[in-house]
């Protein structure tokens, strides 16, 4: 009996504590949907100050997009943070919302080089949010011209990748074209390879890229080393060729997995952890210093003086601006001349970088200043997949 006893009072304790905590939960869980009706209250307040901004902008005719106004938000937060919430997800909570209210400021369209599936459309999305009109087009040139012509405000293109170097379009077009530079995005690269099964086995050809192939070389050689190799015009047209043939395998982002409807053979497959993608923001209006900002220019110099290049870079040196990078192309229709594109720390209305660059053009024999943007969150404290 006592037995009996002793096993019902726990039972009896059992429920209650089970009891207690189902009543301590929903307690918890109705203080959070109060707190849920709170965020979205202030959303709503947000978005309507947002749209009164864009009535403002639309009044002066200022552009919808402001380079550089998400990642100071973000900093500006994460200082006065005191958690427990993590610093490092603000920049991903507050970039879904700045990207889901742009259009209540006014449409926006982005070119991207496309298709979609891309690499580029993925940086665009990143930036801007599925919310945004974003434009595939043929070839970096046309994402220009998309800009030039007034079909977007603004364009995406690809400048660098920290594994394969430069990306060539991107500099001729930024020679030939006075569609200025407004910001840049960075991108952690991690290829996929996709196909329609998934099943490596099925995987008779490999097909992306030259540079996707590139930084997934070695991967390649150990893994798929009798796999045929072709190489397309973007990530995405690979995607599409894999979706219509089960005997070739995609590299690819999981964008094109998503637009294409492939499945993952392997994920990562990037033969360096640190492979990143830079991009470049072009249109837009004219960005006021940020305190980090980065000044591309081009410069070219006659072939027949001897020293021009170093009379040209001194002035920097001398008034204290440091160079990030130096790149040449060869000049149009003038065989063995080259145009220098030069990329340097600061903001053109800084007095030492205004003073370099006015040096620096009384050196050359054409200058022209593409640009002053605030440089993207990834490197703020510190290069093509398409």
């Amino acid at each position: 009996m006592k037995q009996a006893r002793n096993a019902a009072d726990s039972e009896r304790t059992s429920e209650a504590s089970k009891d207690r905590f189902e009543g301590e939960l929903a307690r918890l869980r109705a203080a959070i949907d109060a707190v849920d009706r709170q965020i979205l209250e202030n959303l709503n307040a947000r978005a309507r100050l947002v749209q009164e901004v864009g009535a403002l902008k639309r009044r002066i005719g200022a552009a919808v997009y402001a380079a550089g106004r998400e990642r100071d938000l973000v900093a500006t937060l994460a200082a006065q943070n005191p958690g427990p919430f993590p610093n490092a997800a603000l920049p991903h909570v507050f970039r879904e919302i700045i990207c889901a209210t742009y259009a209540l400021e006014g449409p926006l369209r982005v070119a991207f080089l496309g298709p979609e599936g891309t690499y580029s459309h993925l940086a665009a999305r990143q930036q801007f949010g599925s919310h945004s009109d974003l434009v595939p087009t043929a070839s970096i040139s046309e994402v220009f011209a998309a800009v030039e012509r007034g079909r977007t405000q603004l364009g995406v293109v690809p400048i660098e990748n920290s594994t394969e170097g430069v990306v060539t379009p991107t500099l001729d077009a930024l020679a030939e074209s006075d569609v200025p530079i407004c910001g840049e995005v960075v991108l952690r690269v991690s290829h996929s390879l996709l196909s329609r099964s998934g099943r490596r086995e099925d995987v008779k050809r490999v097909a992306s890229v030259p540079q996707a192939l590139g930084q997934c070389r070695r991967w390649l050689e150990q893994n798929l080393p009798d796999a045929g190799r072709i190489e397309t015009t973007s990530t995405a047209s690979a995607a599409k060729l894999a979706a219509e043939d089960g005997a070739v395998a995609a590299i690819g982002s999981s964008i094109a997995a998503e637009v294409y409807g492939l499945r993952t053979v392997e994920a990562a497959i990037e033969d360096r952890r640190d492979n990143t993608t830079r991009f470049l923001l072009i249109g837009g209006g004219h960005a006021p210093p940020s305190g980090h900002d980065l000044t591309s220019a081009t410069f070219t110099v006659r072939k027949d003086e001897s020293g021009a290049l170093h009379r040209l870079l001194a002035p920097f040196a001398r008034n204290g601006v440091n160079l990030a990078s130096i790149q040449s192309r060869p000049l149009a229709g003038k065989p063995w001349e080259y145009v220098f594109f030069v990329d340097l720390e600061g903001h053109r209305d800084e007095p030492a970088v205004a003073r370099a660059l006015e040096e620096a053009a009384a050196c050359a024999h054409s200058h022209r200043v593409l640009g002053s943007f605030p440089r993207a969150a990834d490197l703020a404290g510190a290069g093509g997949g398409r």
